[in-house]
Order: C-alpha cells, then sequence, then structure tokens
C-alpha cells in the first residue's frame, strides 16, 4: 500500500497484519481523491479541511488527506491490530501534530466532544457487514461536527442493499470491483 498523491506520494504505508482488516485499495482512493479535487461538484481544498476518519483500519484515506495538506485528521478504531498499524504509519510520516486516534467504536462518537472541530470532509468505512450505519450518520447529524458544505463518503459492498434515510443528499455512486463509494451531504 501506498500514499497516492501529495507531498508523501509513493511513499509505502504498512498494511494490515491479519484479514480482518479490509484496507481501501490504491484504485478506488485514486478515484475518490480525483472526483474530490478535480469534480465541480465535490471540490475540496485540503489545505483547509479538517478530517473525520470512522472505521480508519490502517489509516490509508486519512494519511492520504494528510499528504495533500489536510490541516487534521481525528481517527476512529477500535481493532487493536489495526491501531498498532494506523499509529505506525502516523510515525513513519511523523505526522502526530496533525492526527488525533481515538481508539473507540465509531459508534461512541457521540462521547467525544468533537462539536468544535466542524469537519469538511467525513469517510465512513465501516464493516461491509454493518447494517447500522444509518443510523450512526443520524448520530453525526444530532452532533453537528459538520458545516453545510462537508462532504461525506461511505464505503460499503455493491451487493449491499441500501435504505438510505432522507438526510441524505446522494451526490454521486460509482463501483470499483466489490466496493460502492457514495458521496453525500446531510440535509
Amino acid at each position: 500500500m501506498r500514499i497516492i498523491g501529495g507531498y508523501f506520494k509513493g511513499r509505502k504505508i504498512f498494511e494490515p497484519i491479519d484479514k480482518s482488516t479490509r484496507p481501501l485499495k490504491d484504485l478506488v482512493r485514486e478515484s475518490i481523491f480525483n472526483i474530490l479535487e478535480h469534480s465541480k461538484n465535490h471540490l475540496i481544498n485540503f489545505e483547509k479541511t479538517y478530517v473525520l476518519d470512522l472505521f480508519s483500519g490502517t489509516g490509508s484515506f486519512g494519511l492520504e488527506c494528510l499528504s495533500r495538506g489536510a490541516k487534521e485528521v481525528v481517527f476512529f478504531e477500535n481493532y487493536h491490530k489495526s491501531i498498532k498499524v494506523l499509529e505506525s504509519n502516523i510515525n513513519k510520516l511523523n505526522l502526530q501534530k496533525k492526527t488525533i486516534v481515538i481508539k473507540e467504536n465509531a459508534y461512541e462518537l457521540k462521547k467525544f466532544n468533537l462539536e468544535s472541530k466542524k469537519f469538511d470532509l467525513v469517510f465512513l468505512d465501516p464493516p461491509f457487514k454493518d447494517k447500522n450505519i444509518y443510523k450512526l450518520i443520524e448520530e453525526i447529524k444530532k452532533t453537528k461536527i459538520y458545516n453545510n458544505k462537508t462532504i461525506f463518503i461511505l464505503h460499503r459492498n455493491k451487493k449491499f442493499k441500501e435504505n438510505t434515510p432522507d438526510i441524505l443528499e446522494i451526490l454521486a455512486e460509482k463501483n470499483y470491483g466489490l466496493s460502492k463509494i457514495i458521496f453525500f451531504k446531510i440535509n
């Protein structure tokens, strides 16, 4: 696994040490960032961006954001083997001052006082079998940790039938292999 673009372009990062963690493939990550940086509908200036990376695993998405100039990334991960790899990746790239690692389940988000952050980009990469992700999105709406321009990205299995709540404004959906990437805003 490697960083695709930005300051750390080409740098290798540590991969998961077991099959319990499903890292975002380089091709999918590259496609997401192409959409974020080059699409008129999803344009993000990473140099001013605060990112929330939920179910972050080894941190490839958040680290990619930092490589492209994000101000800060808050990682949520509760699997101890992934946390070790995530922290090793942060240390390898010397990004300790731009990261916060919260070693909790993303569903515990409301326990943390993150309202002052106002994230510009929120990435959700729950296990493909997770059927409660929209409950978490509804909790996010209640916490007010985002602004009216915040882009949300959800990584799902393309075979999973979605029952999206009315609070979502779907901006785009893209399929890559087994992955479905949903770009949305919260109404």
